[in-house]
């Protein structure tokens, strides 16, 4: 019989006002985690709804930034079972109470998606981008914030998630490691496939745009380009 990990105390410790607790919380959370429990979708949903309230409730950047740090390093401590659907959890969440969170909060939310987009990554890179393991996070990343046709996923959540691509993508290496160029067409599969398949215009414009980002292979400018272009003519007064 699965264990309900809402009956678990930290769980409803994990939304408390106080920081103590909730880093007590965390603490117990990651013993439970790495203690290679297996929990159904639901389990682990019911836990995502308590992750979130406990970032909705920090206060201060230090404190956030702390937080959000922390709540993407329990990807490490699971097993590689556990892994995707943990994240498929995480997204989920993220999708679902996306559009109620205000402005305020915001700012806290998108680091915590950059830190759980960058997890994913150095879960990929530990793994040594094994052909497997990329198509399997490929494709979570393609059924949630990279999904190009569901109208669930608020377009919001799609912009940031491409916004930061390329810069994890950078943090974790890929970028500056030789002889990696297939396994990185792999990876940028749903960037492309947003701007093949978006049916939002700004979308499709995002995609390409990080698509062009000149730390990728074949985008980098030639040595002299720009003054070349600054030669061409005036062109008007700059909005």
């Amino acid at each position: 019989m699965a264990t309900d990990i809402q009956q678990t105390p930290f769980v409803k410790q994990l939304a408390a006002n106080d920081r103590p607790t909730r880093d007590a919380a965390l603490d117990s959370l990651r013993t439970y985690l790495s203690g290679r429990r297996e929990l159904p979708a639901l389990e682990l949903l019911k836990l995502w709804k308590g992750l979130f309230y406990c970032m909705w409730m920090s206060d201060r950047p230090r404190t956030q930034q702390a937080l959000a740090n922390s709540l993407a390093d329990l990807v490490a401590v699971l097993p590689l079972a556990s892994v995707i659907p943990f994240l498929r959890a995480f997204w989920q969440t993220m999708q679902r109470e996306w559009t109620n969170i205000d402005v305020l909060r915001m700012e806290k939310f998108l680091l915590l998606a950059r830190r759980y987009l960058g997890a994913t990554f150095k879960v990929l890179k530990d793994g040594g981008w094994e052909e497997e393991l990329v198509r399997s996070h490929v494709e979570l990343l393609q059924e949630g914030p990279c999904n190009v046709e569901d109208v669930r996923v608020p377009n919001g959540m799609r912009f940031h998630v491409i916004d930061i691509y390329v810069d994890e993508l950078e943090r974790v290496g890929l970028l500056q490691e030789e002889g990696r160029d297939e396994i990185l067409e792999r990876v940028l599969v749903p960037l492309r496939a947003l701007q093949k398949g978006s049916p939002t215009k700004p979308v499709r414009v995002k995609a390409k745009e990080a698509l062009e980002d000149e730390r990728l292979p074949g985008n980098e400018k030639v040595e002299g380009e720009e003054a070349s272009k600054e030669d061409d003519g005036w062109g008007g007064f700059e909005d």
